[in-house]
């Protein structure tokens, strides 16, 4: 891989390429790392551009890459780095990527959803079961007689004074 310093020696070069070609040129100048592209239109809208939707189109593939890394390591799986880069796909190749982004994206949003789903889920049937296990204790104490007592005595101070006795 080139190093672009100041102090190298560069040189301004201008390429002519035909559109069909332009693709695997430009990818061969750019897995070099040796070049740097100036902008020959710069008063040109944006969204004026020729390649702009390509470019869009890159961009959302990259967006939907970086939220399935960030998946990724939300769940502590490891990364591995080969060191290498993957060679630039051909243009026909682009779509089926797209469409496995997409999918996966759709996938792993999806899997989110069930599982917040499933964990309110999980609370509220936690919560119940404690519920329940209270009305038990409560229906439970009420059966004991001995326990009964305690607590009507409790609740009538008449009673109270006569238990003493």
């Amino acid at each position: 891989m080139g190093e672009l310093f100041r102090s190298e020696e560069m040189t301004l070069a201008q390429l002519f390429l035909q559109s069909e070609a332009a693709y695997c040129c430009v990818s061969e100048l750019g897995e070099l790392g040796m070049v740097q592209f100036r902008d020959l239109n710069p008063d040109v809208n944006v969204f004026q551009r020729k390649f702009v939707n390509e470019v869009r189109r890159c961009e959302e593939m990259d967006r939907k890459l970086r939220f399935v890394e960030k998946e990724i390591k939300k769940a502590n799986i490891p990364i591995v780095d080969t060191g290498e880069n993957p060679e630039v796909p051909f243009p026909r190749d682009m779509i089926d990527l797209e469409a496995t982004f997409e999918k996966l994206e759709n996938e792993l949003k999806e899997i989110n959803t069930n599982q917040e789903a499933l964990k309110k889920n999980f609370l509220e049937l936690t919560e119940l079961k404690h519920i329940l296990r209270r009305t038990q204790q409560f229906f439970d104490e009420m059966e004991d007689p001995n326990l009964l007592e305690e607590s009507s005595s409790l609740l009538d101070p008449s009673e109270a004074g006569r238990g003493r006795r």
